[in-house]
């Protein structure tokens, strides 16, 4: 992050401090700087050098806010909310069922008066975006709000999307998209190719495709990619509803974590029952509850025929059997499964799983398994990262892209870490279980290999909360039985 972009984020994340001390947590936070911060740039377009007519109603943009103080500025700032949520535009999706949580007048005119100082919109592209990905961080960092969980790690983003090489007039989806952070990485990538003008306006406006289930984190992906010049459709819904129609030639996502559906099923007596929900589609080969294996399917519903997947799965997906089962085989004999990253714990904020990438091409129909040989890194065993102290840096993956060679993964040799295993082996596995590793883990033959205590505590947890989900899952399993 520039000297910059980092002077800035401490000045509002400073601010930010009071507020926690006012109970507003750091989602609150950033989701009404999200809100202010584009009304300010919105009125910073209608001035030189700019000149561009306001894309806000007059009487409910930000100098309307700068004439108010104490209770008149609270009402009114509430009013500018609930107008500007109803707009048919990117306004809308921004301002989507938006509410203040600022009670205290005094501290919502300080955030005003905060960011009324700088000038955003004359800020490079790249420093706005390190802003805004700085306080997505924070936000993420604050365990109480829970919204780590739709933050993933941008060293394992980037290095997915090194290897999956997006290109020029490809179509990127992310079902799944959280605050946008695979979205950005592949705009990233592709923007770094010599374009032209067309392919320039197709990378901003056509080219990426999101969607996410929560209200609040769908508008923080929107104004993140906004920030970084990017205006592209995000919608809010459940992707596994239905089918859409729509085929992508990359899917680049992260699933949320847990085994159920966000949604509670009501019983005829009018009591919530347990958090259950079983998608019924005819495009997929299992019906279940289990929301990773619904996703996995669904992705590969949305790829177009040849096009790429990458998509991290906990490890309830490689070894569960039943419907685990048929999804693993129909996706071996359907796809051409290539290449599986094993994670090491203490990368992710959600904590308690173990997870994976798994990658793969949607192939036509064909008489014969598309998948010849499974390759998997193994990243997880004896590797010890924390999120505080020992984080997960771009780095710490350049291994594992040198063996999957992205150039030519044809041409790929195996190491310590990095194993192959043909069609074969893998269904002569038990329930065709992909859940393999061969290293030794040096800390259990050895004491002076022990990782320090806050990695080794962390990693305890970790599997205890891993071991508790499995047992919940298969406990859920017995009774919808």
């Amino acid at each position: 992050m520039t000297n910059e972009s980092s002077a800035i984020v401490s000045k509002v994340w400073n601010y930010c401090t009071v507020l926690r001390d006012d109970g507003v947590s750091y989602g609150d936070y950033v989701e009404q700087l999200t809100y202010l911060l584009f009304l300010k740039m919105a009125d910073e377009q209608t001035k030189p050098p700019f000149n561009k007519p306001s894309t806000i109603p007059k009487g409910f943009d930000w100098q309307s806010m700068l004439e108010k103080d104490g209770a008149a500025l609270e009402a009114h700032y509430r009013l500018v909310l609930e107008t500007l949520s109803k707009a048919n535009s990117m306004l809308g999706i921004i301002f989507r069922k938006s509410q203040n949580r600022i009670q205290d007048p005094a501290k919502l005119k300080r955030l005003v008066e905060l960011i009324n100082t700088e000038i955003w919109v004359g800020l490079d592209i790249d420093v706005k975006g390190e802003i805004y990905e700085g306080l997505l961080q924070k936000n993420a960092e604050d365990t109480k709000s829970g919204a780590g969980q739709y933050f993933t790690p941008r060293a394992l983003i980037k290095a997915i999307v090194e290897v999956m090489r997006p290109g020029p007039g490809m179509t990127i989806c992310d079902p799944a998209c959280g605050t946008g952070g695979f979205l950005l990485a592949a705009h990233d990538y592709i923007s770094h190719y010599p374009l032209d003008i067309d392919q320039k306006k197709f990378l901003k406006f056509q080219a990426l495709k999101g969607k996410d289930i929560v209200d609040g984190v769908v508008r923080l992906c929107v104004m993140n990619l906004y920030l970084h010049g990017i205006e592209t459709p995000v919608e809010s819904g459940d992707s596994l509803i239905a089918d859409p129609g729509d085929r992508f030639d990359m899917v680049l996502t992260n699933p949320p974590f847990g085994k159920k559906s966000s949604i509670t099923i009501v019983n005829g007596e009018g009591k919530a029952g347990r958090e259950s929900q079983v998608y019924e589609r005819p495009d997929f080969s299992a019906t279940t509850s289990n929301k990773q294996l619904n996703f996995l399917q669904h992705v590969k519903t949305i790829t177009k025929i040849n096009g790429k997947v990458a998509i991290v799965i906990p490890d309830n997906v490689l070894f569960e059997g039943g419907a685990g089962e048929t999804v693993r085989r129909k996706l071996l004999y359907e796809c051409d499964v290539h290449t599986l990253l094993r994670l090491p714990t203490g990368v992710f904020y959600a904590q308690g799983v173990k997870a994976n990438v798994l990658f793969f091409d949607r192939k036509p129909a064909s008489e014969k398994p598309w998948t010849e040989k499974l390759w998997i890194y193994d990243f997880r065993t004896n590797m010890h990262f924390t999120l505080k102290t020992n984080t997960l840096r771009y780095g710490d993956l350049q291994d594992f892209i040198q063996c999957y060679n992205p150039q030519n993964r044809h041409e790929r040799e195996e190491t310590e870490r990095f194993r192959v295993f043909t069609y074969e082996e893998l269904m002569q596995r038990d329930k065709v279980n992909l859940d393999i590793s061969w290293l030794k883990d040096e800390s259990l033959e050895d004491s002076a290999n022990l990782p320090p205590p806050d990695v080794l505590a962390r990693e305890i947890a970790d599997n205890l909360e891993s071991a508790l989900a499995q047992f919940s899952s298969i406990y859920q399993d017995i009774g919808e039985e």
